[in-house]
């Protein structure tokens, strides 16, 4: 079933001369329980594995496979805290084995939760390559409880972690909703069996920016590139959730960047001048229309993705000081980014941690957005010294000072 399902899709998948995007993340919801995890995961793994082969014979590259589970307490409630932490432990582990990145959802869905599980993820998130967040805004508000308990957990991990790189794996999301492919934002509330798709297509906006001045142009061009990769992207879920029984959630279209494949070079390409001077709020908007022209089942965060640490040109502007905190809340106004992989001295403090999540949860809520926060304090380190980060993903920056 499988070969026949490659050969239609190779054959009805025709690329143009354009750049050609990766798939970042095939991202499988699933709900597992202790009696049970290791063949519920298995069998992910497999529909997973499956589903990246038909994409790979499509011509698309795929960086990785994702198994988000539903949130963590619902599965370790009852357990003590040593066996809860043993169970995470050995989930961390068969990832490994098996594969794919893991991530165990929220701490917190609701601002009246119990905040026991926050005190978990601070003792086992330092130890794992897991991903986990807790929501700070929702339909119903925002979560004030859950921002404090963020700050808490984000100095935390940063003083107990390598370098603070722990929180590479932990966000703060507002107003983002289930089934989206990114981590470390990806979470559902249970009822598995359900994937969507993440595309790295920087390369794909870059292309098309570097050509194109005009914004009423460069957006119908972007439109217009956009679609066929996503349009391509979308035909393979489809396909692959018809030959297995598992259910399409949807694309998140936001062109995600990686290292040197840089949204940032993008948008400098489109403005002529570095990421952060005029124009730069221009280039956000226009990015984020054509994500959201896209004809596709979107999830997610669906706009603009500008990751401080994860782009080597954001990295470079942000050691400038071509651009700051602020710069990036403005932005979001227009886009999906949020605070994404921005690194922070390590005196920035649990008060002010809180302030700036509580900055991200308020722009969320106000224009029902969806937004994060994942902040990087760096221990032992102040404003103007060099990040030391040594996770390949991370590039390294020089911090600045937080007003």
């Amino acid at each position: 079933m499988l070969k026949s399902l490659l050969t239609l899709l190779v054959a009805s998948t025709v690329w143009g001369a354009g750049a050609k995007p990766k798939v970042r993340a095939i991202t499988a919801f699933i709900d597992i329980d202790a009696a049970a995890y290791s063949s519920q995961i298995g069998d992910a793994v497999r529909f997973l594995t499956a589903a990246r082969e038909a994409y790979r014979g499509a011509g698309f590259e795929v960086e990785t496979i994702r198994i988000a589970t539903q949130p963590f307490p619902r599965y370790t409630t009852g357990m003590t805290r040593a066996d809860a932490v043993a169970f995470l432990l050995k989930l961390d582990e068969l990832a490994s084995k098996l594969g794919f990145s893991g991530s165990i959802g929220p701490a917190m869905l609701n601002d009246a939760d119990d905040p026991a599980p926050v005190a978990l993820l601070a003792e086992v998130l330092p130890r794992v390559k897991l991903n986990a967040s807790l929501v700070v805004a929702a339909e119903d508000g925002i979560h004030w409880n859950a921002v404090r308990q963020s700050a808490r957990l984000i100095q935390s991990l940063s003083e107990h972690s390598p370098h603070g790189q722990a929180n590479f794996n932990f966000a703060a999301i507002a107003m983002l909703k289930p089934y989206g492919p990114f981590f470390p934002g990806a979470w559902h509330l249970g009822g598995g069996r359900t994937f969507s798709v993440g595309l790295e297509s920087a390369n794909v906006v870059a292309d098309v920016l570097a050509g194109e001045r005009d914004p009423g142009r460069a957006e119908k061009a972007l439109v217009a590139a956009l679609a066929q990769p996503l349009s391509a992207a979308e035909t393979i879920a489809i396909g692959v959730a018809k030959s297995s029984g598992w259910t399409y959630a949807g694309i998140d279209p936001t062109p995600a960047p990686l290292g040197e494949v840089s949204i940032g070079r993008a948008m400098e390409s489109f403005t002529g001048a570095p990421f952060g001077t005029s124009g730069t709020m221009t280039a956000a908007a226009i990015i984020t229309r054509a994500v959201q022209a896209a004809p596709v089942k979107r999830v997610g965060y669906s706009g603009l993705m500008v990751p401080v640490l994860e782009d080597a040109v954001l990295a470079r502007r942000w050691a400038e000081g071509a651009y700051n905190i602020d710069s990036l809340l403005a932005y979001s106004a227009v886009c999906a980014g949020g605070l994404d992989t921005v690194p922070l001295p390590g005196d920035t403090g649990e008060d002010r941690l809180a302030r700036i999540v509580g900055d991200v949860a308020t722009l969320a809520f106000k224009w029902n957005k969806p937004l994060a926060a994942r902040l990087l304090p760096v221990p032992g380190k102040k404003a103007g010294d060099r990040t030391e980060f040594e996770d390949a993903r991370m590039a390294n920056t020089i911090l600045q000072g937080v007003k």
